[in-house]
């Protein structure tokens, strides 16, 4: 039986193709006859579940999404007016969003309360999420949920949402992972702390800008991204020393499947002697979030560690598309949430 969830995008955009116009109105009239009573989820309160796993089997649905700049309205509202115009700016202001997201993604209550429905259909257990800004964002979607987060100045943090009920404890961030806070920390988490079914969980947001280049190349986000492979790799390699269970999820920036020589995938050590990576979404036919985005391979991506690889539920892959109706007419996110099922004895 699964462990009790509420609850992703890829920016949504007008209906797709040259004859958008004339499907506008299409779209709408779609889009009021979807009228699905939407409601906005309430913070979760901040005392750590107590409750103890039981003997008998249960479900563990692992997720992750990314949300896209997503903060409280109050936040954006304050930030978006000396918003930054580029890389360089950002970096001395970490605490700003771009004018491009300025302009474009303020979202509205209709927007957020079309995100509480994705989580609602996701209903998963624990979910890794970036581009969030703590947990007070997060609680505007994650009812029932409490909140482990990186503690970066950034707006865009990253960290887990954690149903209710569930035994578990926040870890450390990953400070290596951030190249001294130039890019984004890792987050950690333990699962059912101090009993068999003890999880270790690593939530990452990788540099975004080489989903297929050669990690050897003097591209500066390539580069960037190579740099954080050997915190990545000795993670890994921590856990496995341990013994522990373990899993890393996220959005790696990086089509994994698409690899090929020295690639992320071998530089953390996934492809060595003994193999101790499972990709979940291996065999898994790619499909975008919603018709007419342009993406060509997944980037968002839950990986088990051997010793959680044989829990992993046959056919549970989910992948949560979002509607072209909902595409069309509300600000998602240009992510949609990953999913998977364990089944831990």
């Amino acid at each position: 039986m699964s462990v009790p969830v509420p609850a992703c995008p890829a920016r949504p955009r007008p209906c797709p193709g040259a004859a958008a116009r004339a499907t506008g109105a299409l779209c709408a009239a779609l889009a009021a006859a979807a009228g699905v009573a939407l409601w906005l989820a309430a913070p979760a309160a901040a005392t750590p579940p107590v409750a103890q796993p039981g003997h008998a089997a249960v479900t563990l649905k692992l997720a992750t999404w990314n949300m896209e700049w997503f903060l409280t309205p109050a936040t954006f509202n304050s930030l978006k007016g000396h918003c930054t115009r580029d890389e360089g700016s950002h970096r001395w202001n970490p605490r700003s969003i771009p004018c491009d997201v300025a302009a474009t993604l303020e979202r509205s209550s209709t927007d957020l309360d079309g995100m509480v429905q994705v989580a609602k259909r996701l209903d998963a257990d624990v979910v890794a999420i970036e581009e969030v800004d703590g947990a007070e964002a997060a609680a505007q979607v994650f009812r029932a949920y409490r909140f482990c987060f990186t503690g970066g100045h950034e707006v865009q943090n990253t960290g887990f949402a954690i149903r209710r009920g569930l035994p578990y404890r926040c870890g450390p961030d990953l400070m290596e992972l951030s190249l001294g806070d130039q890019l984004r920390r890792g987050a950690t988490l333990v699962l059912f702390p101090g009993t068999p079914r003890e999880l270790h969980l690593l939530a990452v947001h990788l540099k975004s800008g080489c989903a297929r280049g050669s990690l050897e190349s003097h591209a500066r986000a390539c580069a960037r991204l190579a740099r954080q492979a050997p915190a990545l790799r000795e993670w890994i390699a921590a856990q496995q020393r341990a013994g522990h269970r373990f899993a890393v999820l996220g959005d790696f920036n990086r089509e994994l499947q698409h690899e090929h020589g020295a690639g992320l995938w071998s530089r953390i050590g996934a492809d060595g002697p003994g193999k101790p990576l499972l990709n979940t979404a291996d065999g898994e036919a790619f499909r975008n979030c919603f018709p007419g985005q342009t993406h060509t391979g997944y980037i968002d991506y839950i990986l088990l560690g051997p010793a959680l690889a044989p829990t992993l539920q046959r056919g549970s892959f989910e992948r949560l598309a979002y509607s072209a109706v909902d595409a069309w007419r509300l600000k998602l996110s240009d992510h949609c949430p990953v999913a998977v099922r364990l089944r831990l004895d």
